[in-house]
Order: C-alpha cells, then structure tokens, then sequence
C-alpha cells in the first residue's frame, strides 16, 4: 500500500451542508456495545478500550455510536476513553442516535431528552455533533411527528445545542425517505441495504446526493458474511444467512480468490468507490482493525472483477424480508 493512496483513500469529504468533514471510512461503535444477540461474540471492556484508544490515534477521523448499543455500554467505553484523553480531540467526529426505550417501547419526546441527556452524559460531551433518530421504523411516523413527539423534542434540543446537527439512521429505506421528505435532516445512517449483495438504499442515496445530504453507509460487510466469508460466518443482516444467499457469496468468494483480492476488501471497495456514500462505517472491535481495514480499502483490485461480481451483485436471490 502506497503512502499516496492512503492519503487519497483518507482525504476527508464534506458532511452534506454541516460544515463537518470526515473520512470515507468511520470506525462503527455497535460491537463495543457487547452485543452478543446481533453480533455472536464477545468484547471484552479491555479490548473495546483499546479499540477506541486505535482510532483516536488513527488518521480515520469518525466514528459512530448509539445509545442503543448495549443500553449505553458502547457510549459509556467511548466516553471512558474520551475522559483520558482530555475529552474529544479536535478534527475527530462523534455521531451517536436517539433512542427509545427499549423496555417499553416509549417513543415520546421526553424519551428523546432522556436518551440524549444521557448520551451527553456518558460520552463526557456537552453537545452532539451529529444525532440520529434511531430506528423510526419500530413505530409509526405518525407518533414520531405528533405534536410533542420524538423529532419535536429532538428539533428544539438541535435549537438549545444540545445537538449540533440532526439526522436519521435506519435499515428500512422507505421509511428514511419519508423522514427526509420533511426537511430536516441532514445527515442518513443506511445500514445492510448497499453491499455486494443488497442494493436496496440506491434511491435513498440518489435522494440524498439531489439534497445535498450526507450518507452514511454502515454495515458494508453484511454483519459479517462477505468479511469472513460464508463457510466461517454465515450471517447476513444479524441473522443466518439463507442457503441461496450463501450460495451467491460463495461465487463472489470464487471470483476474488482466481483475481487473488480477499472478498472483505472488494465488500469494502464497493461502499468506498460510491461517489454517493460520505463514508462507510465498518464496526471494530480491535485495535488492529484500525490497520486492517485500511489495507483493505486501498488493496489494488482489478476493473474486470468488479464487471465479473455484477450479475451476481444485483440479484436479489436469497435476500431476507423486514428488519432488521
């Protein structure tokens, strides 16, 4: 890997109209949460530490969270580390969502403050840069946008500064594109919907770029399968992947393999080369991933393999249905 082609792969790109500017690829904070439902494995508090102490000390400049994320446990090693540090390093930036409660559903405006609140809290910051409405989808728009509802509450704590700049984050594409309708986010989160294998966010991405939004593109590996491979992982969406599925990754490993590229660094590529994508959030759990993940973002790939992977990409063979 050339020095150049980090520093071309690196070159921040402007956050929609925020004024923000972050790298194409963000560290994504969901498996420091400790999540073992989604994401079948372990993070101990010793290696989630290091991980984030990795990406302040690396040349990608964003990282994203939420307060969903282990109820706080992906904030709170975050902010642990960010207290050492002194607080947020200059030219770093922290994204972090909006949560309801998860034990009782509660999507009121009062719970948007408590979420954000406690965010604030646990991260040691005294304002968001970025907060995103966090999966509208588990209720109606309709009781997000009532008046004294979730977007309210977060629209007036934009106005006190407890949050810098508003967006929304969500694997239902349709249900992004209704909330940007509205006009007030500036920033999307789209997560499992534009990989090698599911294409579905291309419209709210066309939307998007026609807006001037920013797009965050999380989750480029397909929660694992098209990172370690459909034999070591045979997940797709946090879920087991169907035989058809599988059975399409197992083509694309094929054709990476007779180019000799590894299929993570093509699923990666496929996000990063997308002049519609901001940046592409990759979750990390180790220290190492940091320089993994660059190694895999500038690995030389040819032009014939990408013609080779399309008919198989833009199938949709084997795709699940609903959330997440």
């Amino acid at each position: 890997m050339s020095a150049n082609s980090v520093d071309e792969l690196l070159r921040p790109r402007p956050v929609g109209k925020t004024g923000l500017m972050v790298t194409p690829i963000g560290v994504g904070g969901a498996p420091l949460g400790d999540m073992t439902t989604d994401f079948a494995y372990v993070v101990p508090e010793d290696r989630a530490l290091d991980t984030v102490r990795a990406w302040l000390d690396s040349p990608i400049n964003f990282m994203d969270t939420a307060a969903y994320y282990g109820d706080g446990t992906s904030e709170r090693r975050i902010g642990t580390v960010l207290r050492e540090r002194g607080g947020l390093p200059q030219g770093k930036v922290l994204e972090t969502k909006a949560d309801r409660n998860v034990t009782n559903g509660d999507w009121s405006g009062d719970q948007m403050r408590r979420s954000v609140e406690r965010s604030l809290r646990l991260l040691g910051m005294d304002s968001l840069q970025i907060c995103l409405l966090h999966d509208p989808e588990t209720t109606t728009f309709e009781e997000i946008t009532r008046k004294g509802g979730a977007l309210e509450a977060l629209v007036r704590m934009k106005e006190e500064g407890l949050i810098q700049h508003l967006g929304i984050g969500a694997g239902d594409t349709q249900v992004i594109m209704r909330y940007v309708e509205l006009g007030v986010m500036e920033v999307v989160m789209t997560h499992n919907r534009f990989n090698l294998l599911d294409q579905e966010a291309e419209p709210l991405m066309d939307l998007c770029q026609a807006r001037g939004i920013a797009v965050f593109n999380a989750a480029p590996y397909g929660s694992g399968i098209l990172a370690k491979g459909p034999d070591a992982f045979a997940r797709f969406r946090y879920r087991e992947a169907s035989p058809t599925l599988v059975e399409r990754v197992r083509r694309m490993q094929a054709i990476c393999d007779r180019h000799g590229v590894p299929l993570a660094a093509a699923a990666l590529q496929f996000s990063i080369r997308d002049p519609r994508v901001t940046s592409t959030v990759v979750g990390m759990t180790r220290p190492e991933r940091i320089r993994e993940t660059i190694e895999l973002a500038t690995y030389p790939i040819p032009g014939e393999l990408w013609d080779e992977l399309a008919p198989i990409s833009r199938s949709r063979e084997g795709l699940p249905t609903g959330l997440p």
